[in-house]
């Protein structure tokens, strides 16, 4: 991941800011850290809706005393299926204009959340936990969804929620942030706050739920989801590893098919043509 400047210059003064208050209060340290991690890193810009977003019936719901605000796309000619689409960390609904008007065409009836702090949602932070129960309470109020299409961390999110969505009919993950380890790992090479804090922010996540770090995994998840599940993930995908994705692999499970590419990364791969195809295939099945 290429940072900016001001990127660059805010992780250099949280660093400074988490090792300061860790001579304090470990615990408040880990908050900070853990504060940090679940932030957008690019914030929550001003971003141009697409054209098809005017189209849209403007949608919204709440959890956590959060507004979870969404769109929501109706056929001509409905099938009677409804499509959730979970955009990743540090996404935006915005970004996935490409899948519609494919899946309109399709007959589905299209829904797209900005998740907890990130695009017009509420909220400063988002975990897999938040965004998970989320997807709970959408799923809730506007009735059972047919499919969840989710790339990235919402991949994850949605993972954890079709655990306990019987109705949930496929589930299509799309480079999901498969391990939260390897997340973990991950942040602590871009801010570097040292293994007691590393030890003291996986405590923290640990205490979310009363469930260890590896309970935060799409490859433990999916041995649990009854939907049909298509898993897409490309060779090169520096973020969330193409060896994190092998052990679910090798599981060999009758519900899950893989759709492997190479060479497109971890956010090509969502918007590529041949990507969007092979997902409007499998839901056809």
């Amino acid at each position: 991941m290429k940072l900016k400047l001001a990127q660059r210059i805010a992780i250099s003064y949280y660093k400074t800011k988490i090792k300061a208050i860790s001579f304090l209060s470990k615990k408040m340290a880990a908050e900070k850290a853990f504060e940090l991690f679940c932030t957008p890193y690019s914030g929550k810009p001003k971003r141009k809706a697409p054209p098809i977003f005017h189209n849209a019936a403007k949608i919204s719901c709440t959890i956590n005393q959060l507004t979870i605000r969404g769109w929501m796309w109706t056929p001509k000619t409905a099938n009677g299926k409804k499509i959730l689409i979970a955009h990743g960390f540090d996404s935006c609904s915005y970004k996935f204009d490409n899948y519609i008007q494919p899946l309109l065409q399709e007959g589905f009836t299209v829904y797209a959340f900005d998740a907890p702090a990130h695009g017009i949602s509420d909220g400063k932070t988002a975990d897999a936990w938040l965004y998970r129960n989320s997807i709970l309470e959408i799923d809730k109020e506007l009735g059972s969804f047919y499919c969840i299409i989710a790339h990235s961390l919402g991949g994850l999110s949605a993972s954890l929620a079709a655990e306990v969505m019987p109705m949930l009919n496929k589930l299509i993950l799309i480079a999901p942030a498969t391990e939260t380890q390897r997340a973990i790992d991950n942040f602590f090479k871009i801010v570097p706050l040292g293994n007691e804090i590393k030890s003291d922010i996986e405590k923290t996540i640990i205490a979310i739920n009363h469930q260890p770090i590896s309970y935060y995994s799409v490859t433990r998840c999916v041995q649990n989801i009854t939907a049909k599940i298509l898993w897409v993930h490309d060779k090169r995908d520096w973020i969330c590893p193409y060896d994190d994705v092998q052990p679910a692999i090798n599981l060999n499970l009758s519900n899950t098919e893989f759709f492997i590419t190479q060479g497109l990364g971890h956010n090509k791969i969502y918007r590529n043509k041949t990507v969007v195809e092979r997902i409007i295939q499998f839901l056809n099945k």
